[in-house]
């Protein structure tokens, strides 16, 4: 997944030369006691971990095909407001990929496919139809072969195929009522907090309305992301805090029904952390140069980086605001204000903007373990880098990453200290990542998995977690939970729904930690 690596954008070339800001008087925060959380892998029909037993959830938004016409060069095709299709046009089908997953890592057997509606619906390539029934199909699956290809063939316009649902083998009695795979329970058992970042497709959202929100009756959730109800279903399964990242462009009305939903519908014991989207001050993400926009035109800054940290503080504070109306009170929320892990100034400006620490609960970062490798520059580049042993790069990674990551830590305590609030991890975990035109290196590439399979990598975790504790941080919100290690970085904490943990030394580094900090206080 192109997740991540952070945007050292022209501003911080001032930070330095910048008087900090110092709170004489206010409060320290009370001691954290630390707790483990987990950003979940987001909705793509490649997502290796299995989260519902109904696949298609998290199918490939339609494509239009035509005969004659090359891939996806059909014509626009009639969606409904669900992304259903509601006709087609002579010789032309809409097609869609589900389990996008080399290497037979999602179960092979036989699925059953329910649907609504008239029309004609066909399989390929893993998949192939050994029953046929008006609504139903039993498709036999042979998840070595890769994607299951489903296509539309035909639909009647007046009563047109839809509510496709494709159920995993022994889950069609109980899909209904048990949306979730029970492994991706069991994995997750625990865990104190579930960060949906990802799960509400933060970065670049489009949702500005209520109207625009996912809901259970989407084709799909790989558009606009997972429904908010099963967000609230899977916290109150599990036992586990929600983290919401509010979209930068919602409005008003969104947050505010958002909140009452979250309020008539999670359990009452959990506690909801929130967050005005994410990582507004990376300039890769398109909610940067947006909230920047937003800023100068509120006279809050001239140039841009200053102007979206400082309209962060602004809008998050009013998002509070809403949410403590709507809750009669923040007993049950944690009110965020995120920040650079690397940047202390960054988390001062955004803290002290109007105030803003008055009325949030915790600073949070990412202070990642840190090894961004770049083709040239300052630092060893990806020809160099390539060239180590193993034993070399972990080297690094311990003797210098893991320190760094450690500082980060401390210098942003203090700054949560003098503010008053405690501090939170939005994201952790190892940072390792060819950058740029470096991830062409694939001898770099294949290193740096080595580095994450490796033994040691759990004793650095081990080292990590460690000083996360003794700092005085509070929540810990791995990222990310599953997903296949590529080019783009080995954010995982295991590859597929089906390894074992025990093959991964950063899941029982997790685990290990994951035991000690979410016991019940004796």
């Amino acid at each position: 997944m192109a997740k991540r690596w952070s945007v050292v954008c022209v501003a911080l070339a001032v930070v330095f030369s910048s008087g900090a800001v110092v709170c004489q008087g206010e409060p320290q925060a009370e001691p954290a006691r630390p707790k483990m959380g987990i950003n979940l892998a987001g909705p793509a029909d490649w997502n290796t971990e299995l989260p519902f037993v109904d696949v298609f959830k998290l199918s490939r938004p339609w494509i239009s095909q035509q005969k004659g016409k090359p891939w996806g060069q059909g014509p626009r095709l009639d969606l409904d407001e669900h992304g259903w299709v509601r006709s087609l046009q002579p010789d032309c089908w809409a097609e869609t990929l589900l389990c996008t997953i080399d290497g037979g890592h999602y179960p092979s057997g036989r699925y059953t496919v329910f649907y609504d509606g008239k029309g004609k619906i066909e399989v390929g390539n893993a998949a192939r139809i050994v029953e046929e029934h008006p609504g139903r199909l039993v498709i036999e699956v042979d998840s070595t072969k890769g994607a299951i290809f489903l296509r539309i063939t035909q639909t009647d316009p007046a009563d047109y195929v839809r509510n496709i649902r494709v159920i995993m083998p022994g889950f069609e009695e109980v899909y209904e009522k048990e949306p979730f795979h029970p492994d991706f329970l069991k994995r997750w058992a625990g865990v104190r907090c579930f960060r949906f970042m990802d799960w509400m497709e933060t970065n670049g959202s489009r949702i500005a309305r209520w109207e625009d929100r996912p809901v259970l009756e989407d084709a799909t959730f790989c558009a606009k992301g997972i429904p908010l109800e099963l967000m609230i279903d899977l916290c109150n399964r599990q036992k586990a805090d929600a983290w919401f990242c509010m979209p930068h462009l919602a409005d008003d009305e969104y947050i505010r029904k958002f909140a009452q939903l979250v309020k008539d519908r999670l359990n009452p014991e959990l506690k909801v952390y929130l967050e005005y989207s994410n990582e507004v001050w990376n300039g890769m993400f398109e909610q940067s140069p947006w909230a920047g926009e937003q800023g100068i035109r509120l006279g809050f800054a001239e140039k841009p980086w200053e102007a979206a940290w400082r309209y962060t503080a602004w809008r998050s504070v009013q998002i509070f605001r809403i949410w403590e109306e709507v809750f009669g009170g923040r007993d049950r929320l944690v009110r965020v204000l995120p920040s650079q892990a690397a940047n202390p100034y960054v988390s001062e400006q955004i803290l002290s903007f109007q105030d803003a620490y008055r009325h949030a609960d915790v600073l949070a970062i990412a202070p990642y373990i840190s090894m961004n490798i770049h083709s040239s520059g300052d630092g060893p580049t990806a020809e160099e880098v390539a060239q180590w042993s193993l034993d070399k790069l972990l080297d690094h990674v311990e003797n210098r990453s893991l320190p760094q990551a450690i500082e980060w830590m401390k210098r942003q305590k203090e700054v949560a200290n003098r503010f008053g609030v405690g501090l939170v991890a939005y994201e952790a975990g190892q940072h390792l990542v060819a950058v740029g035109d470096a991830n062409r290196n694939e001898k770099l590439v294949e290193l740096l998995k080595q580095a994450n399979r490796h033994p040691r990598m759990g004793n650095i975790y081990d080292k990590y977690f460690q000083a996360w504790e003794e700092i005085g941080g509070g929540l810990c919100c791995h990222f990310s939970s599953v997903g296949r290690w590529s080019q783009w970085g080995s954010w995982g904490l295991l590859e597929y729904a089906d390894e074992s943990p025990t093959q991964s030394p950063k899941f029982q580094a997790f685990q290990r930690w994951l035991k000690k900090w979410n016991s019940p206080v004796p």
